[in-house]
């Protein structure tokens, strides 16, 4: 058979190298989950501001008021349909966790607890978060990413441990309770800005809370008159805006975009920016420790980063 005669094609073959959906969306999603973990890193100095004028009951009610006020004015603007029955119960476990669990548990520990310590305990969050959502969506990422993720929560734990003297305290207890019900809403509302846009994940699970923050809210009020200062007002309404809905908003957006076990592992650089906004805020004392921490956690977030899902 003569070369001209072969039935194979000769032809080259086109091999396409445009990026995938997924690859295209990965730079995007880390980002926008990047700036949800800038803006959470400002909430516990935020929280302590508000703490100057408020108690922690009405601090968190009122949070949890004005934030769904907001969510729910962009619902009625944006017109948009409320959610299927079936989403519901997930967007419970989101407000459970995320708007009603998280923010009162850490409001409570920072009553006792400094700031650079509180941040440094929910340190274990990204690890917390990874494990419950494999458990949750059966998704398992890599050996190296477990190892990674693991040796940066074991850096937090380290110094935090070294920062308390190896004394658990009831702060610390409130503290774990809010990595558990957060890791928990996380993973959900993970799950569910797959379904649905992420800022109307955060915003649902608000408005389904209104029935129980507005009471609360007044109730607490009605006992706790608060103390009206710059840095009182400056902490409610970042709280409220920032942390409790613009925040979580990109949040969701980035982790339904590089999925939730890579996102959570941005959040092992939270306390150490909490870190620097307690000193430049509060005036917290910075310890030796914090650089050499910040360093090894870096490494394991751009080591989870590559890691094979």
């Amino acid at each position: 058979m003569r070369a001209h005669d072969s039935a194979t094609a000769t032809r080259p073959i086109a091999v396409s190298t445009s990026p995938t959906t997924e690859e295209a969306k990965a730079p995007a999603g880390t980002v926008l989950a990047a700036l949800g973990v800038i803006a959470f890193s400002l909430t516990f100095p935020a929280t302590a501001w508000g703490l100057e004028g408020f108690g922690p009951w009405s601090l968190v009610a009122v949070r949890s008021v004005l934030a769904a006020v907001l969510a729910g004015g962009c619902l009625l603007v944006l017109r948009v349909p409320v959610p299927a029955r079936r989403h519901w119960a997930g967007l419970a476990v989101v407000a459970g966790g995320v708007v009603v669990g998280f923010p009162l548990l850490t409001t409570l520990a920072l009553e006792t607890s400094t700031t650079a310590h509180a941040a440094v305990v929910v340190g274990l969050l990204p690890l917390t978060t990874a494990a419950l959502s494999a458990l949750r969506t059966g998704i398992r990422p890599s050996r190296t990413f477990w190892t990674a993720a693991l040796a940066g929560a074991g850096a937090v734990l380290a110094f935090t441990v070294q920062q308390s003297g190896g004394a658990v305290t009831s702060a610390d207890l409130y503290l774990l309770a809010a990595l558990l019900v957060c890791a928990a809403g996380y993973t959900e509302g993970g799950r569910l800005a797959r379904i649905m846009p992420g800022w109307q994940v955060i915003a649902w699970a608000l408005v389904l809370c209104l029935p129980v923050s507005v009471p609360a809210a007044a109730v607490a009020l009605s006992y706790d008159t608060p103390q009206l200062t710059a840095h009182s007002v400056a902490g409610v309404l970042w709280v409220a805006a920032g942390s409790q809905f613009v925040g979580l908003v990109v949040w969701y957006r980035g982790m339904a975009a590089i999925g939730v076990p890579k996102a959570s592992q941005l959040q092992l650089a939270q306390p150490l920016l909490t870190l620097v906004w307690s000193v430049l805020l509060l005036g917290e004392h910075l310890t030796v420790a914090a650089p050499l921490t910040a360093a090894a956690v870096l490494v394991c977030i751009a080591v989870t980063q590559r890691a094979r899902s």
